[in-house]
């Protein structure tokens, strides 16, 4: 049975750069979660930290193990981003949710996801949008229970790891429309 933890769930701020920099790292270095494919430092991960100020439709939520003293170690964080550049997509978002390896099946990316659409709940926006490298059960299963339906695949859309890899694409309603979350 997984310790029990005391989690803090917060807005992300500059002090959490480095753990956000060390966490992202894994999964770009470990797994094909993520199509990036080189380590970033922390000062090049600021603008991206910057991008997700604390109010807005962008946002950036972390969850800390309190226990560990006054800033907690980095259990994930959760994030909303633009879906695409133009403005006739403002309404939408693309979110994303990481928790740290040894953080999965505790409750954390339900507890980020539950913040972050509840965050969002009084934003102007109409739908949030998922990619999903596949195989990924558990995210899957995530995406499900917030509401998320599937819409689509893109096959063998990035390669890495000397393999390429499917994406499979995930839509939530938002606003009033949004009623399912757990």
């Amino acid at each position: 049975m997984p310790e029990l933890i005391e989690v803090q769930v917060r807005p992300g701020v500059e002090e959490d750069l480095e753990d956000l920099t060390h966490l992202y790292n894994h999964y770009v270095r470990e797994t094909p979660i993520t199509f990036d494919t080189d380590a970033f430092t922390p000062e090049e991960r600021r603008p991206w930290l910057l991008s997700h100020p604390e109010d807005g439709p962008y946002r950036l939520l972390v969850a800390r193990d309190r226990r560990e003293g006054s800033s907690g170690r980095l259990l994930g964080y959760a994030t909303s981003s633009p879906f695409r550049a133009k403005a006739a997509y403002d309404t939408s978002v693309e979110v994303t949710v990481y928790c740290a390896p040894d953080a999965g099946g505790r409750g954390i990316g339900t507890l980020l996801y539950k913040a972050l659409f509840e965050a969002l709940a009084d934003e102007d926006l109409h739908r949030a949008y998922a990619g999903v490298t596949q195989p990924n059960e558990a995210s899957v299963r995530l995406h499900t229970r917030f509401g998320f339906t599937h819409v689509g695949t893109y096959r063998e859309v990035g390669r890495k790891f000397g393999a390429y890899w499917d994406v499979a694409w995930y839509e939530k309603p938002l606003g009033d429309e949004d009623r399912r979350q757990p």
